[in-house]
């Protein structure tokens, strides 16, 4: 029975905050920050957004992709970092706003950035064992930067959803992980901003993990680099998967289709499940895709997809990631503060 991705969506707040406006306010050079990072902007949530709202939309537009009734969804996972509360799950809101029902298996995930793609990997676990129909699986943040950190200028807001089940139009080949204890970003309990080890987390975190478990998965398939028509990596930054994929052998123009960094900035574990849509919209029948998460703290998960020719028939059904990244509306600092409260009094 192939299973895999039945239908997919992705939502991002429409307003953005550039980079030249956050090194204006504090003073330090926008064109290095651009040229290092990679990223010209990120997406901001307004007032009445967050990580249940967000997760919302992304949610329905997988379900209008997927096509199915919402009642046939056995397990809802949402994947984030930014949970609105410390105690009460944000899967059971989203549940009942999508129309789920409630025969339901509810959990709300949190491993850092990768905790959407741990989602997928449970529900995709479920339907092989038959212990439900289809799960839908969600990566979500609106994510938190102290203000004049370094991870202010990147730390954005967005969702990717996938409905998981048979007939998909992206089977999944394989996925494996690969998981060691390394601290490099945290934030303990009622702390408003995390901490992280700068440069510590390129080596031995990001890379290590990316690029181990994207090895992993291609020995226990069989697959080398050129058998891959698209890749996507969690993106902190642009500069990190960039770099990644060439340790990897693969080539500019197999990272490019999913490579959102650079106009919406990191949504944490919104990263890589946002650039899967974005490559499953221009993705044909028989191309296959790589991705691959990183969660401080520390893992990677690595799947292996091969698009079918349902995508055709289901791509056109749901907002493409292209017009959310183009429906925008930038603001200033001062708004950017008043909305993020970053204000305390």
């Amino acid at each position: 029975m192939d299973i895999g991705i039945v239908g997919y969506g992705c939502y991002i707040p429409r307003l953005r905050i550039s980079v030249d406006e956050i090194a204006r306010v504090w003073g330090t050079d926008a064109e290095s920050f651009k040229k290092g990072l990679i990223v010209e902007e990120k997406a901001v949530p307004e007032m009445d957004e967050d990580t249940i709202t967000i997760s919302v939309e992304a949610g329905r537009n997988a379900l209008l992709r997927a096509g199915i009734d919402p009642k046939k969804i056995g397990a809802v996972y949402i994947g984030s970092e930014s949970h609105p509360y410390a105690v009460k799950p944000s899967g059971t809101v989203v549940a009942e706003a999508l129309g789920l029902g409630e025969n339901i298996m509810v959990a709300d995930f949190e491993f850092a950035c990768k905790a959407g793609t741990a989602a997928m990997q449970c529900c995709y676990g479920l339907v092989k064992a038959r212990e439900i129909e289809y799960g839908l699986a969600i990566g979500a943040d609106t994510s938190q930067g102290r203000p004049g950190d370094a991870l202010e200028y990147t730390a954005a807001a967005a969702a990717g959803a996938f409905v998981i089940g048979k007939d998909p139009l992206a089977t999944l080949e394989g996925t494996h992980s690969y998981t060691t204890d390394t601290s490099d970003f945290w934030r303990r309990e009622g702390e408003d901003y995390p901490s992280h080890g700068a440069r510590f987390t390129g080596k031995p975190a990001y890379f290590k993990h990316v690029v181990s478990a994207s090895k992993l998965l291609m020995e226990k398939l069989s697959l080398k680099p050129s058998d891959f028509n698209h890749i996507v990596f969690h993106m902190p930054n642009g500069k990190f998967p960039l770099t990644a994929s060439k340790i990897l052998g693969f080539k500019n123009e197999q990272i490019e289709q999913g490579f959102v960094v650079k106009r919406i900035g990191n949504p944490y574990s919104g990263s890589s499940p946002v650039g899967l849509c974005a490559i499953l919209d221009a993705a044909k029948p028989g191309d296959r895709i790589l991705m691959t998460s990183y969660g401080s703290g520390a893992g990677s998960d690595s799947f292996s997809f091969m698009v079918t020719d349902k995508i055709l028939e289901r791509r056109d059904r749901a907002k493409k990631t292209e017009d959310y990244i183009k429906n925008k509306k930038n603001i200033d600092y001062g708004v950017y503060v008043k909305l993020r409260r970053k204000l305390k009094i």
